[in-house]
């Protein structure tokens, strides 16, 4: 179906093929996915713009979504283990030495680095 056959297509429903978590993409699998009209008009435009098929577009956008996902949950993790280290070690930086440190490395100007601090005794 082309793109003219894909915005008259009253069917809201767009098959995908997908891996499997942790498969490799030769393995994939087909996944139904119900969206809005007015959203799979959007997407059929934004993949022509992109000389991409539909198809082809939202496989990257999901894996786009999923890859910044899995960003954002490692950041938090990291996150957590490092205010736990801070909460059981109770060493530190002071903020107005980490001010002034970014500040400079900001500007391009060389700077030392704060010096670890006990903040709890």
């Amino acid at each position: 179906m082309g793109v003219a056959g894909a915005l008259n297509n009253d069917n809201m429903g767009v098959t995908l093929v997908t891996p499997t978590i942790g498969a490799i993409m030769t393995s994939p699998v087909a996944t139904t996915l119900k969206i809005a009209a007015d959203l799979k008009r959007r997407v059929v435009a934004a993949a022509k713009a992109a000389d991409k098929s539909p198809h082809a577009f939202m496989l990257e956008a999901i894996e786009h979504q999923t890859r910044l996902d899995e960003q954002r949950r490692a950041f938090v993790a990291a996150a957590l283990a490092a205010r736990s280290e801070a909460l059981t070690s109770g060493d530190g930086y002071a903020s107005a030495d980490v001010h002034r440190y970014l500040a400079a490395r900001v500007r391009g100007d060389r700077a030392k680095r704060p010096k670890v601090r006990t903040w709890r005794k």
